[in-house]
């Protein structure tokens, strides 16, 4: 019986090695660009768009990144696999970024849904876990209902300020002007575009969906 059981591991396992191989040169003989033809997305939803000038507005002086990953702001050791690391959080994205003259992160600003489901919930959940670790503060916002500048500047300004040194503007010779008739034109284009769906940024919760189908095609 345990002959005949050794037996049958063997034969499994030698067919997933030989599937391994056939699957292997199929991958490889992909082309980067044809096979994942590429389009250009925005950076920012317009609820993080809204959320960035509603922070340039109400800290002016500080400098705001937007969907910044948390690997590049972290640093975590290494006597565990950092390639695990990154699967679980590294990779998740900070929505807005509040930072010092130096680019020291002092605050993340979480943009969330009024409506999310339960993955995307632990997901925000274990990426603020995470920031309050390193000592950073997390504050939520719901994109339905962003603060005002008051209330931004109440919940930041306090906290901060006597912290931080504003950005300093760098030295640089002046742009030559543009033509007013081109700006206007500019302008146009970018208030035609502004809410271009086929432009909005890949939606965070995109990679969770992924991660659900891979579990469900390796169950079946």
């Amino acid at each position: 019986m345990a002959v005949l059981l050794l037996l049958t591991l063997l034969n499994l396992r030698r067919r997933q090695r030989q599937g391994t191989r056939s699957r292997s040169p199929a991958r490889e003989a992909l082309d980067t660009v044809q096979a994942w033809p590429p389009e250009s997305a925005r950076v920012m939803s317009i609820a993080e768009r809204q959320g960035y000038d509603l922070l340039r507005r109400a800290l002016p002086g500080f400098l705001v990144l937007a969907q910044v990953p948390l690997a590049r702001f972290l640093r975590v050791p290494t006597r565990h696999s950092y390639t695990d690391w990154m699967q679980r959080v590294g990779s998740l994205n900070a929505d807005l970024l509040l930072c010092d003259g130096g680019s020291r992160v002092l605050a993340v600003i979480d943009i969330r849904a009024p409506h999310e489901t339960e993955r995307s919930r632990r997901r925000h959940e274990r990426l603020a876990r995470v920031l309050k670790a390193a000592g950073i503060r997390v504050h939520v916002w719901r994109e339905d209902d962003l603060p005002s500048l008051a209330a931004v500047r109440s919940a930041l300004g306090a906290d901060l300020l006597p912290a931080a040194e504003p950005a300093k503007p760098t030295p640089s010779r002046p742009m030559p002007l543009i033509p007013v008739p081109e700006i206007e034109e500019m302008l146009a284009a970018g208030d035609h575009l502004a809410y271009d769906a086929a432009l909005e940024p890949v939606p965070s919760a995109f990679f969770d969906d992924l991660e659900s189908e891979r579990g469900q095609l390796a169950r079946s």
